[in-house]
């Protein structure tokens, strides 16, 4: 087992305080398996039809490395406040992963003027079964902080996962909720 001074000295030397580190190392974690494959599960999340049916009532999003991944909750909101406004898309694994940024509601700014990242993974299970696993990470320290990753433990859990569940296709589901911190 590794001392304190030891672990505090591996984290500085890779340019992390100590602050920083247990920061990276909360997450929100959301895991369900759905009655479908990853081919029909893909396009919910990676086009403008398939997150309008369950996410949101308006995006735009651009399927490429840098492309737009815009999730707007109030489309009707002047620019900047329709939701999440000015996000991008940082991976695009088809039928595997996507990963995008993630900002946090207009009421909390200072971690609105950040960037977290939002990955979803999907698994092959069975035959006609697919794994989605949703981790949200990039989380700082403080308050403000604090109280966005409290905003989105409930938001993911429980508005995004059950609509995903209650999409026609899903037939049998077997859900796991894990936030970390």
């Amino acid at each position: 087992m590794q001392s304190r001074a030891a672990v505090i000295f591996a984290l500085l030397g890779a340019g992390l305080t100590p602050a920083a580190a247990s920061a990276q190392e909360r997450q929100i974690r959301v895991a369900v398996t759905v009655a479908a494959t990853p081919e029909q599960v893909w396009p919910l999340w990676t086009t403008d039809q398939g997150v309008r049916s369950f996410f949101a009532p308006g995006s735009h999003i651009e399927l490429r490395v840098d492309g737009a991944y815009e999730i707007f909750f109030d489309p009707a909101a002047p620019a900047g406040l329709r939701g999440a406004d000015g996000m991008r898309l940082l991976a695009v694994e088809p039928n595997r992963r996507l990963a995008f940024t993630w900002n946090a509601p207009a009421t909390l700014p200072y971690a609105r003027a950040q960037r977290t990242v939002v990955t979803v993974d999907f698994a092959t299970v069975g035959k006609d079964s697919t794994r989605v696993t949703l981790r949200h990470i990039g989380w700082g320290t403080g308050p403000e902080w604090d109280e966005a990753i409290r905003y989105f433990e409930p938001a993911w859990n429980g508005f995004v996962n059950p609509r995903i569940e209650s999409t026609p296709w899903t037939s049998r589901m077997n859900r796991e909720i894990a936030p970390n911190r």
